[in-house]
């Protein structure tokens, strides 16, 4: 079953209206060129369902395992890689990076789940989502979700060219569930998700992941 997410309902409202209006338009003042009017109507109706389809929320059935932690989007590996975290952990981690492109669902899911120890905004730029700079230069989040037994993964939501909005719905000491919805990108992006270094990634580059039900790594015990 499909829904609209409540990120798309204002603005899909508020383009219909325009796009209407801006039909009524040309056959108004241009009723003699039938053919601009057709034209119009055609590229309303693609923009439209393009709109639609990049604001569909899927229901999916999370398969919860506290052994394993799952993809937070849909979208593309683009980034396995040991890398040094100098927000939080100030340490070398794994770091699995998924690219969302305007064609993927965007809400973005607990990977595992815990207690969300820290969470935090930065405002910054928009360069694209794939940029090295990216994950410490864009406009993003960072939240770090903690398991009973203590262990920690950092996820990082990053706005990309054209993603000007992130939206979450989590705060700091909330219980995270895995496979939940915690926030939305708006329009291509990236998530970032920062692991132990015994972890063990199970998913391949270039591999494509579905949001609350690919399993990207399994953590120690």
């Amino acid at each position: 079953m499909m829904t609209i997410h409540k990120e798309g309902r204002s603005l899909l409202l508020y383009l219909l209206v325009i796009l209407i209006a801006a039909n009524i338009g040309i056959r108004h003042f241009f009723p003699s060129v039938a053919l601009a009017a057709d034209i119009t109507l055609l590229l309303s109706g693609v923009l439209f369902l393009l709109v639609l389809q990049f604001f569909r929320r899927p229901k999916i059935k999370v398969c919860q395992d506290e052994q394993c932690v799952l993809a937070p989007a849909d979208g593309k590996v683009v980034v396995i890689e040991n890398t040094y975290e100098d927000e939080y952990f100030k340490e070398e981690r794994k770091q699995v990076s998924i690219f969302m492109s305007p064609l993927n669902v965007h809400n973005n899911r607990f990977p595992i789940s815990g207690l969300v120890k820290m969470f935090k905004y930065h405002a910054g730029k928009y360069l694209v989502a794939w940029h090295p700079k990216a994950s410490t230069e864009n406009e993003r989040t960072t939240m770090v979700i903690e398991r009973e037994n203590g262990v920690e993964v950092l996820v990082r939501q990053i706005a990309g060219a054209m993603a000007r909005r992130i939206r979450w719905y989590v705060e700091e000491g909330d219980t995270a569930e895995q496979g939940n919805e915690f926030g939305f990108i708006k329009f291509g992006s990236r998530v970032d998700i920062f692991l132990p270094k015994d972890a063990k990634v199970v998913v391949d580059l270039q591999q494509k992941t579905k949001g609350g039900k690919t399993i990207i790594a399994r953590l120690p015990e």
